[in-house]
């Protein structure tokens, strides 16, 4: 069965940075495309970013030229590497298997961004 563990959150000060980490069991995590969705307090679940295959990728434009997804087959593991964080990154923040947000997803990791 599907497994999808998130981790990497805390709490940061608005321009710092996070790593964030996906690691996944149960499928073909290496032919899958893998996608990061977030949820702020309050609001619907968000598309962040999704990794095609090991060379190319898309961004939502909130997070374009800040946040950079990547992987690691031979690991299992998704990242989400995210550079100048600001209040409105703020959110729960998913992995997905799958293009959009409404694949299988895990239990999400807390990112909160306040000075």
């Amino acid at each position: 069965q599907v497994q999808l563990v998130e981790s990497g959150g805390g709490l940061v000060q608005p321009g710092g940075s996070l790593r964030l980490s996906c690691a996944a069991s149960g499928f073909s995590f290496s032919s899958s495309f893998m996608t990061w969705a977030r949820q702020a307090p309050g609001k619907g679940l968000e598309w962040v970013a999704t990794m095609y295959n090991s060379n190319s990728a898309r961004y939502a434009d909130p997070v374009k030229g800040r946040f950079t997804i990547a992987r690691d087959n031979a690991k299992n593991t998704l990242y989400l590497q995210m550079n100048s964080l600001k209040p409105e990154d703020t959110a729960v923040y998913y992995c997905v298997v799958g293009i959009g947000i409404t694949g299988e997803r895990g239990q999400g990791t807390q990112v909160t961004v306040s000075s």
